[in-house]
């Protein structure tokens, strides 16, 4: 199983690099006001991809912080509830028969 995961794996980055290759030609975005930006094809991806992966770890940060918070007061809530264990009655003495 390891060797086929490895070898998805490395069939990713072939076809990541084979797409690299194949968008070396420059590229020009053109945004408001006459600014322009000239760059390759694969920077231009590389960055829309990491500004989308940005925006969504940005759009889950409350979320994550909601649950930790929940977590965090569960767990105390468990600690505060747990009582510490009494101790072991005392047993009864014991008396010889004979006596």
């Amino acid at each position: 199983m390891r060797i086929l995961v490895w070898l998805f794996r490395a069939f990713i980055l072939f076809s990541l690099f084979a797409f690299s290759l194949n968008n070396l030609h420059t590229a020009t975005l053109h945004w408001y006001f006459g600014q322009s930006w000239s760059a390759p094809m694969v920077m231009v991806v590389l960055a829309a991809f990491a500004a989308g992966a940005a925006l969504g770890v940005l759009a889950m940060t409350p979320s994550w912080w909601r649950q930790r918070q929940k977590a965090h007061q569960a767990q105390q809530a468990a600690v505060a509830s747990a009582q510490p264990p009494s101790p072991p009655s005392p047993q009864a003495p014991v008396i010889p028969d004979g006596i």
